[in-house]
């Protein structure tokens, strides 16, 4: 019986445990119960030198999923393939439930068929300066323009506000709600 297993791999060797995993499927025992080996990712929008990128993000660093039919030989085929650590709940793999794998699926289409932007700044957001000529100056989110992948604030300066345009979300970090009241 098929069932979903999540893998702990090596971090940033996901894709070449996958692309190994679908590709010695045939030539070794076991491999022939494995069915599906999924990549949790989603696509992330970034501007970088005022460019706007759409890079792939995995959402489970070190992690992949797999629907195979558990046994001996499956359970040695997998655990086998270099980059593998183990399965989730060790020598005795834990499956997922239907519930669960229903919910991860649903999910991870909805995340391919969109894009979500890096930098999640909104207007009303306090945020603090980290770079440029105003460093470590906190203010208020007044405008975001997430294709440019710059925001304005308004920034208190000697009392006053003051209008700061143009700055680039690498250029500033949101400031926590706990960290305000301290």
């Amino acid at each position: 019986m098929l069932k979903w297993y999540v893998l702990h791999v090596f971090s940033s060797q996901e894709k070449k445990v996958k692309k190994t995993l679908e590709e010695q499927r045939s030539l070794k025992a076991g491999g022939e119960l494995v069915h599906q080996v999924l990549l949790p990712i989603e696509n992330v929008s970034e501007v970088k030198g005022g460019q706007q990128k759409v890079v792939e993000k995995r959402l489970w660093p070190g992690y992949l999923l797999v629907q195979m039919e558990m046994t001996d030989d499956s359970w040695q085929y997998v655990h086998n393939t270099q980059g593998v650590i183990e399965f989730l709940g060790g020598e005795k793999a834990t499956a997922l439930t239907d519930g669960e794998v229903e919910a991860l699926l649903k999910d991870l289409e909805n995340k391919r068929q969109t894009v979500t932007q890096k930098h999640k700044f909104n207007v009303g957001d306090n945020v603090k300066i980290i770079d440029g000529v105003f460093v470590n100056f906190t203010g208020t989110v007044t405008n975001v323009f997430h294709e440019k992948g710059r925001l304005s604030l308004l920034v208190s300066i000697f009392g006053r506000d003051t209008r700061v345009d143009d700055l680039e979300f690498s250029q500033v970090e949101e400031i926590s709600e706990n960290a305000e009241g301290s």
